[in-house]
């Protein structure tokens, strides 16, 4: 890797020398596959002065040792940008006598961004963050954006429930959902979802299909791939409203009309200790808090002075998202293993979620530690997220780690496996017990009402 990578950045130069005499800036952008790419294609992808050594990548597995395709890295980059593992980036900086780093993922706290920072520093580059503003593309249809302050807070049972009001209202709602491309950047250029059989024709992932499904479900036009700007233009040719359905809690990549950033009071102060969600937070028309059913006063109140500080003219909405189980007696007095939402437990530092709260509700006799029967990835998972309780996440970013997590469920044993994943896992690998399905559904509380805020905003956007 390291002599293609040498030999990859020699061609790159040589190809690209004549197109200024001055010295080209060299850089590297540190992401995750998806506002890295943003980043890059926006800011970075015809700009003669500039010249992007490399991409590194950190969060999601499965995701290093790629490259940025020539198709859509342009006519600066005939071999392709590299996508090296976060670990070699002290490497690349040195070789490659890189100038700058630019960090371009999200959902990490700000004391981790300083720690990047003073190791970029100490090997002699400059380190900036991504700037949201220079990634907001400008759309011809009005749009609204649903973004949160971590992942895991309920952006997505909010994005259906915009979507259904829009519905209703006789709009046709286009979504495009935030960046996943976690398999061949080649074929993800742009890729539209209408029916389940087109999660199965873009070989998605449990991830992916997670975000997808549910709204393939409602009759929702999912776009979604690399290349934001011919994504918005495929979603705005059949859409009147365009629906932006944020991931993590990462800015919005296309400037809305309307920004929605939901809240979570079950981590209330991790809106000021996160990246960036201070920008979701700060620019927000629309605050929900949600969960409220589940919030103590004093996390209510951290919330609330905080949004008096930051945003004080923002329109608040209380909410609350609702736990439907599909076969509650199934579970009482039953041994369940339960399985979440994969990036809620995992980068989203939550030690459990909606079907660990079902199975208790519904009276399971026990809920079995997974933690004990994890192989493999799921086992290194664990690991690396201690924070997880007796719950197992729902990963599979490759066969191999499917594998795993259907090993680990046969391990461990269960009368009953509660999934609150968003898709029907049993279509996806083999079950080793009935499955009993957890969704959320997006309730508000009281006034005002979100549906009356969204249709004033399109009407002032169509004006």
């Amino acid at each position: 890797m390291i002599i293609e990578f040498a030999k990859n950045n020699e061609e790159q130069r040589r190809t690209t020398r004549r197109c200024s005499i001055k010295t080209r800036k060299r850089i590297v952008i540190m992401g995750a596959g998806g506002r890295d790419f943003h980043v890059f294609n926006t800011s970075y992808r015809d700009d003669e002065n500039i010249e992007v050594v490399a991409f590194s990548a950190a969060q999601i597995p499965h995701i290093d040792q790629r490259e940025y395709p020539p198709v859509m890295a342009g006519r600066l980059y005939p071999s392709g940008i590299p996508i090296v593992p976060e670990g070699d980036l002290e490497r690349v900086v040195r070789e490659a006598g890189v100038d700058q780093v630019i960090f371009a993922y999200s959902d990490v706290p700000y004391g981790y961004v300083d720690e990047q920072q003073e190791r970029v520093a100490a090997w002699g580059a400059e380190f900036h963050t991504f700037d949201p503003e220079a990634g907001l593309l400008e759309s011809s249809k009005p749009c609204i954006a649903i973004c949160a302050v971590r992942t895991g807070c309920g952006k997505s049972p909010l994005a259906r429930f915009v979507a259904a009001q829009l519905r209703d209202a006789g709009l046709r709602p286009g979504v495009i959902r935030h960046p996943m491309p976690y398999g061949n950047l080649r074929d993800q250029v742009v890729q539209r979802f209408e029916t389940v059989q087109d999660l199965s024709d873009h070989n998605c992932t449990i991830e992916e299909m997670e975000e997808y499904e549910p709204h393939v479900l409602e009759g929702n036009v999912v776009f979604a791939g690399a290349d934001y700007a011919r994504i918005l233009a495929a979603a705005e040719r059949e859409s009147d409203v365009i629906l932006w359905d944020g991931g993590n809690n990462d800015t919005p990549f296309i400037r809305p009309d309307l920004l929605i950033t939901v809240l979570d009071p079950l981590r209330a102060g991790d809106e000021l200790d996160y990246f960036p969600s201070r920008w979701n937070l700060d620019e927000a028309d629309v605050l929900v808090i949600g969960k409220i059913d589940q919030a103590r006063p004093d996390q209510l109140a951290v919330l609330k002075t905080n949004i008096a500080a930051r945003n004080p003219d923002a329109v608040v909405i209380e909410a609350s998202l609702a736990i439907e189980v599909d076969d509650p007696a199934r579970i009482a007095g039953r041994r369940v293993l339960v399985i979440e939402d994969g990036p809620t437990i995992t980068h989203g530092g939550r030690d459990y979620g909606a079907g660990f709260l079902a199975a208790q509700r519904c009276g399971a006799a026990e809920i079995i530690d997974p933690r004990p029967h994890a192989v493999g990835q799921i086992a290194a998972a664990f690991a690396a997220y201690p924070h997880i309780g007796p719950v197992l996440p729902a990963l599979g970013y490759a066969d191999s780690q499917l594998a795993d997590l259907q090993a680990t469920i046969e391990r461990a044993d269960c009368e009953v496996i509660l999934v609150a994943t968003p898709i029907d896992l049993g279509r996806v690998i083999e079950l080793a017990a009935p499955e009993v399905r957890v969704s959320y559904r997006f309730e508000e509380r009281g006034t005002p009402c979100l549906g009356r805020v969204i249709l004033e905003a399109v009407a002032a956007a169509q004006a």
